[in-house]
């Protein structure tokens, strides 16, 4: 029997931190991160996922983009994020 996909919705913001954190973790030796290697597969794939819809990744400018991001999503003083 098949299982159900699961969909999960993040900000463009979001999405491309998330990008960047997964990318880092595979560039390190995952046995020392992820302890379980069956985890390995859904954090490859949504790393593979990610590159396909942010294609802004790829960009020059990406370096930029990404701590513009960051700084949207860093929680202000009283928790709550900047607009």
């Amino acid at each position: 029997m098949e299982e159900p996909e699961i969909t999960i919705k993040l900000t463009r913001d979001e999405a491309t931190i998330l990008s960047d954190w997964l990318e880092r973790l595979q560039m390190t030796d995952l046995s020392n991160t992820v302890d379980d290697p069956t985890a390995w597969a859904p954090i490859h794939r949504i790393a593979g996922q990610l590159d396909k819809v942010l294609p802004a990744l790829f960009f020059p400018d990406h370096d930029a983009r990404l701590e513009e991001a960051r700084r949207r999503l860093r929680p202000l003083d009283d928790g709550s994020l900047e607009s």
